[in-house]
C-alpha cells in the first residue's frame, strides 16, 4: 500500500475542515482528504447566517443564554461560554481577512433567527452565506503550501496502534488504490448524517461515516438521538426536501395550517421564531391534526421586492418548482436537516484517543444541548475548527507503528447492494425514528438493523459494503440511544414520556466493545 507522512491530516472539507486545515498549516504539513469535491458538504448548502454578538446592543452573555435554552438543559457551559466569546473574535477575524459579509450603508446586515433575542445573524450573498463563507476559505487553504488536497478520496479506517491514532487508511476512487495516511494527528471534520433519512436537506455525501469510523476505532459517542429537523422544507411529491432558511422566518413568514391559520402564536411566545425543535414538532402535529402531509409558509403580506433581493436563491429554485415566494402558499414538512450528537470531544476537539480529533458537525463538544440554536453551527466550525488544529500542531511526532493492513476494493458489482440497503434504512429512519418516537417502533426497526448487520458482516471487504454497514452501525446507534432516553428533550420526542425528566439531564455515551455510559454535566 501507497504510504504518504504528514504532519496533521484533515478529513472533510467543510467549514470545520477548512479551517482546521488553514490554522493547522501554520504547525507543518496538512493532507486534507475528502471523499467528494473539496466544495461538497453540508456548510456549503447552509442557507442560514452565522451567529455572531457583534452589535452594540447585544453580547456574548445574551448568545450565551439562547444557546442554553434552546440547548434544553444538555448544553456544557464551558463549551457555550468558548463559542460565544471565541466566536466573535473569530468573525471579526474572517472580517479582516476581507470575508464579504452582507452590509447596508456601510453596516452588516443583521438578521434575526427561531430562538435569538436579538438580531446577530451575519449573511453573506442573501441566503448563500454557507456558500460565501466556504469558497471564502477554500481560497484561503489552496492559498498555503503547506497544505495538499486529496479529492474522491474516501477514509476507510482509522488506524490506532497501541492506543493512539497514527493516521487513516483511505481508497482513493480515481486509481482504485489503497493509501495510508501517516501523522501523529487527525482531525475528523466529515459532517453530519442526515442522508440516512429518506427526506432529509442533506446532500448525499452526509451519510455519518466519520462518527462510524470513529466509533470502531475506540472513540466515544455521545448524544446519538438528537437529531434536529428543520421545520420548513419543501414538500413536494418525488422531490428531494428543498430547505427554506429559518431567516425567511426571521423576515416575518408565517406559518398556516390548512384552514389558512397561524398556529404558531397560540403554541410560544415566538410564535415562528421558537427554537426549531419547537416548531418542527408543532407542525408535526399540526401535520396529523389536519390529516395533511404539510403546512404552508406564507410571504404573501411581506414586501415582495425586499423579500426577492433577500431570498434571491430560495426565490430562484422555489420558481423552478413552480412557486412564487412572495404570492404562494409554500407547502413545506420537516426534514432531518443537523446531527447535535457525535464523537465526544473536550474543549481543544479531543477525543479519548490520543492524536485524534474531531470539529464541526462530526463531533459532539457540548454547546449543542439537546437541540442546536438557529446559525451557530458555522459559528461552531470556526471556533472548534481552529481549537483543535492548535491542539493537534502540539502533538509530538512518534516513530510509525502502522500494522499490517488489508486492502479494500471498490467493484461497481456492489453498489446497487448498497443503495438497497441504504434506501431500506432510510425509509426505516423516516418511518419509525422520526421526529415523534415510541418504543414500539424502534424495537422494531432495532430489530431490523441488527438483522442488516449480521448480512453486511459476512460480505467482502468492499468499499460500497463498507458504506452499508457504516450506515446501519449509525442507525443502530441512535436508535439504541433513543430508547434508552426516556423522556422528551429537544430533538428527542417520545410518545410516551411527553415532558423533560430533570433527573436524566446526562449525556448517553457509547464505546464499542464497552458498557453503555450516562455521564453527567461538567460542573
Amino acid at each position: 500500500m501507497q504510504k504518504k507522512s504528514f504532519d496533521i491530516i484533515v478529513v472533510g472539507s467543510g467549514l470545520a475542515g477548512l479551517t482546521a486545515a488553514f490554522h493547522a498549516s501554520k504547525n507543518g504539513s496538512v493532507a486534507l482528504i475528502t471523499k467528494s469535491q473539496l466544495d461538497t458538504s453540508n456548510s456549503y448548502y447552509a442557507q442560514g447566517g452565522i451567529a455572531g454578538a457583534i452589535s452594540e446592543d447585544d453580547s456574548p452573555d445574551l448568545h450565551a443564554h439562547d444557546t442554553l435554552v434552546a440547548g434544553r438543559g444538555l448544553c456544557e457551559r464551558d463549551a457555550v461560554n468558548i463559542l460565544v466569546s471565541e466566536g466573535r473574535d473569530r468573525i471579526l477575524d474572517l472580517i479582516e481577512m476581507g470575508m464579504q459579509f452582507d452590509q447596508k450603508d456601510g453596516q452588516i446586515v443583521l438578521g434575526l433567527e427561531g430562538g435569538h433575542c436579538k438580531r446577530r445573524i451575519l449573511h453573506a450573498g442573501g441566503d448563500a452565506t454557507g456558500k460565501e463563507l466556504t469558497c471564502f476559505m477554500l481560497e484561503k487553504v489552496m492559498e498555503q503550501q503547506s497544505i495538499e488536497t486529496f479529492e474522491y478520496t474516501a477514509v476507510t479506517q482509522i488506524i490506532v496502534s497501541e492506543g493512539i491514532c497514527r493516521g487513516v487508511q483511505a481508497i482513493d476512487f480515481i486509481s482504485g488504490q489503497n493509501v495510508i495516511f501517516e501523522a501523529p494527528a487527525c482531525i475528523l471534520a466529515t459532517g453530519g448524517l442526515s442522508r440516512i433519512f429518506s427526506r432529509t436537506t442533506n446532500p448525499h455525501t452526509a451519510t455519518g461515516d466519520g462518527i462510524s469510523l470513529a466509533y470502531d476505532a475506540g472513540a466515544k459517542v455521545e448524544d446519538m438521538e438528537f437529531i434536529q429537523f428543520h421545520p420548513s422544507a419543501l414538500c413536494v411529491e418525488n422531490q428531494d426536501a428543498f430547505l427554506i432558511s429559518e431567516a425567511v422566518r426571521g423576515e416575518g413568514a408565517w406559518l398556516i395550517n390548512k384552514s389558512g391559520e397561524r398556529f404558531m402564536k397560540d403554541i410560544h411566545p415566538l410564535a415562528e421564531l421558537a427554537p426549531r425543535d419547537v416548531v418542527a414538532f408543532s407542525i408535526y402535529q399540526q401535520m396529523k391534526k389536519d390529516k395533511s402531509p404539510n403546512v404552508y409558509l406564507s410571504l404573501k403580506h411581506l414586501n415582495p421586492e425586499k423579500i426577492k433581493n433577500r431570498f434571491s436563491n430560495i426565490y430562484n429554485k422555489l420558481e423552478s418548482f413552480g412557486y412564487d415566494m412572495t404570492a404562494d402558499l409554500l407547502p413545506i414538512a420537516p426534514a432531518a436537516h443537523y446531527m447535535v450528537g457525535g464523537v465526544k470531544t473536550g474543549l481543544h476537539g479531543e477525543t479519548n484517543i490520543p492524536g485524534l480529533f474531531a470539529c464541526g458537525e462530526v463531533a459532539s463538544t457540548g454547546v449543542m444541548g439537546a437541540n442546536r440554536l438557529a446559525s451557530n453551527s458555522l459559528l461552531e466550525c470556526l471556533v472548534f475548527g481552529k481549537r483543535a488544529a492548535e491542539a493537534a500542531g502540539k502533538i509530538q511526532a512518534l516513530s510509525p507503528s502502522i500494522p499490517e493492513l488489508d486492502e479494500y476494493t471498490n467493484k461497481p458489482e456492489f453498489e446497487q447492494f448498497y443503495l438497497d440497503i441504504k434506501n431500506e434504512v432510510a425509509d426505516l429512519m423516516s418511518q419509525k425514528v422520526g421526529i415523534v418516537r415510541n418504543e414500539e417502533d424502534l424495537t422494531n426497526a432495532l430489530n431490523r438493523f441488527e438483522e442488516i448487520t449480521r448480512k453486511v458482516e459476512t460480505c467482502a471487504r468492499d468499499y460500497n459494503v463498507l458504506k452499508a454497514r457504516q450506515i446501519v452501525e449509525i442507525c443502530e446507534l441512535i436508535t439504541r440511544s433513543a430508547l434508552l432516553r426516556k423522556e422528551s428533550r429537544g430533538g428527542h420526542i417520545r410518545e410516551e414520556f411527553k415532558h423533560e425528566d430533570p433527573d436524566f439531564r446526562v449525556h448517553i455515551v457509547f464505546q464499542k466493545g464497552k458498557e453503555t455510559t450516562y455521564v453527567p454535566l461538567r460542573k
